[in-house]
């Protein structure tokens, strides 16, 4: 049967375009849905918004073609430092402390904002012939037969394809249509979130600062910026993001302490919630799924889109080796291989996550002594150091070939 695209993608945020570029670089053909408007996605305001992009993942926006685009406004990260501590008494006495030059990669990670990764994926979508990228549009429809998936659009259009891809978020309509539930709890927290300029420089060091209601993230940008990422109980977020620009410095100052001087807000600030949603199933017939699509974890180690990313260079990989095998690449085997590599580490991550935040989002005080003394011991030991780092920098596990830099 004929069909529209090889690949029908649903989501345009950033693991959607990241699949669609790296397929189309391997031959097949692709159409991205994307329910936004390419003039929102191109918009060149700054928000706030950044992510923390292991070194892995960095390696596959370079094997993709997008790294060269982006780096000269990435912020490399060299250090990280991790504490306990309550709001307005600075940090615990032990603490951990990674530093970049304790491996031989570089670089552990890279900060960037998302309105620069952002516009190189729609740059790159536009100049690609085998990508079709349907921006305002959603999908309202799906269906599946043996032979491929059909969607149906609001405008009424339909598209076919051999697979469907689910790249829409933690409230995913490609998972519920395929009948895949989903497994979670809330935390009953909120993320705050903003950027920050300030007084002093910041020498490239994230910051993991644990208080008993969640924890805070501060996290180098270009310049003298940080991007934060501040976790606290619901009904305290809410009083906090009600607050005018002033009040909301003074409750993140206590928090934030005086390492870096005078903080003022730069850009836009934002909540979201959090909590953990795990799907089912990965795959269905002729349905795959990537990203929140499939796993939504706490922000708590900046895992989320990384964890994306490693799904999109797994299932790339694997179908882009069954069509050059000339197997039914939208086939059930074929996409079970997907599900198998990824949903380990996933859940892993995502149990992993979830016992840090219960951990340390307390004020417990036989907690916060074992906890501390841990910190400290597993920073005394060079060869446990070195196994974080290089867990920070994505460096461990079964690594698709697209974060090892290598083209598919």
């Amino acid at each position: 049967m004929s069909v529209d695209s090889d690949i029908l993608i649903v989501g345009g945020g950033l693991n959607g375009p990241a699949l669609a570029i790296a397929l189309a670089e391997a031959g097949l053909t692709v159409t991205v849905i994307d329910a936004l408007a390419e003039a929102v996605r191109a918009d060149a305001e700054f928000d706030g918004r950044a992510y923390a992009l292991a070194l892995a993942s960095k390696r596959l926006l370079d094997a993709i073609g997008i790294w060269d685009g982006v780096a000269e406004h990435s912020q490399p990260i060299l250090e990280i430092k991790a504490t306990d501590g309550r709001a307005g008494e600075g940090p615990a006495r032990f603490m951990l402390d990674f530093d970049h030059g304790e491996i031989e990669e570089g670089p552990m990670g890279y900060m960037l904002e998302d309105r620069y990764l952002r516009r190189a994926f729609l740059a790159a979508m536009d100049a690609h012939p085998r990508i079709t990228h349907r921006a305002g549009e959603t999908v309202v429809a799906q269906e599946v037969d043996a032979f491929g998936a059909e969607v149906t659009l609001a405008s009424g259009q339909s598209l076919r394809g051999t697979l469907l891809v689910g790249c829409d978020g933690r409230g995913s309509g490609t998972a519920k249509r395929a009948g895949i539930r989903r497994t979670g709890w809330d935390y009953g927290q909120t993320a705050l979130v903003c950027a920050i300029a300030h007084e002093k420089p910041h020498h490239g060091i994230a910051h993991q600062f644990f208080m008993p209601p969640g924890p805070l993230a501060i996290l180098p940008l270009p310049g003298n910026r940080c991007s934060i990422v501040w976790s606290e109980r619901r009904a305290t977020a809410a009083t906090i993001q009600a607050l005018d620009d002033a009040g909301y410095l003074s409750a993140l100052r206590p928090r934030f302490g005086d390492f870096l001087g005078a903080i003022s807000l730069a850009g836009e600030r934002f909540t979201y919630p959090l909590n953990l949603t795990l799907a089912n199933a990965f795959v269905a017939p002729r349905v795959a799924l990537v990203g929140d699509a499939a796993h939504g974890v706490h922000p708590i180690a900046g895992q989320g889109l990384n964890l994306g990313l490693r799904d999109v260079g797994a299932l790339a990989e694997v179908l882009v080796a069954a069509r050059r095998r000339g197997e039914d690449f939208g086939a059930a085997d074929v996409l079970e291989r997907y599900q198998r590599w990824r949903r380990f580490d996933t859940t892993a991550m995502a149990v992993g996550t979830d016992a840090i935040n219960t951990l340390f989002s307390n004020d417990n005080p036989i907690l916060r002594l074992g906890r501390d003394l841990g910190m400290g011991a597993v920073n005394a030991v060079p060869a446990l150091r070195r196994r974080f780092i290089r867990e920070a920098a994505g460096l461990t596990g079964d690594l698709p070939a697209l974060m090892k830099g290598r083209p598919l």
